[in-house]
């Protein structure tokens, strides 16, 4: 029971994990500190995508899953929570890196956006 239940949390982590690493910099308008978590995550976020590596909580949450009798997958997050969804081939190496792009499409925006403001309200 448990560990359905952790296998659950972790999927609900790594989800908000993606989030945080696609829009976090947006917390950063309010609390300018929020960069120093975000930045190490959009970093992280975008290795990931552009290396191809796997998230290490996707083996703890299939370890989890299997441990609780479920049966775990073997691609990674994206193609399993999300792209299955959305692109029901799956996973290709060219949505991999338009999605590492996106992700530092966004943030490079936000960011730059942020620092022009910020030198405007200099005096």
């Amino acid at each position: 029971m448990w560990y359905g239940w952790l296998a659950d949390l972790t999927l609900c982590l790594h989800a908000g994990f993606i989030l945080f690493v696609m829009f976090g910099g947006f917390l950063t308008v309010k609390w300018p500190r929020a960069v120093w978590l975000h930045l190490p995550a959009v970093l992280w976020g975008a290795t990931v995508e552009f290396t191809g590596w796997i998230c290490p909580l996707t083996p703890l949450e299939n370890w989890l899953r299997e441990q609780a009798g479920q049966q775990g997958y073997r691609e990674d997050f994206l193609s399993r929570y999300l792209l299955s969804t959305l692109y029901p081939d799956g996973l290709t190496r060219n949505i991999q890196l338009l999605l590492g792009a996106i992700v530092l499409a966004i943030n490079i925006s936000l960011y730059g956006w942020l620092w022009r403001r910020s030198q405007r309200q200099r005096p």
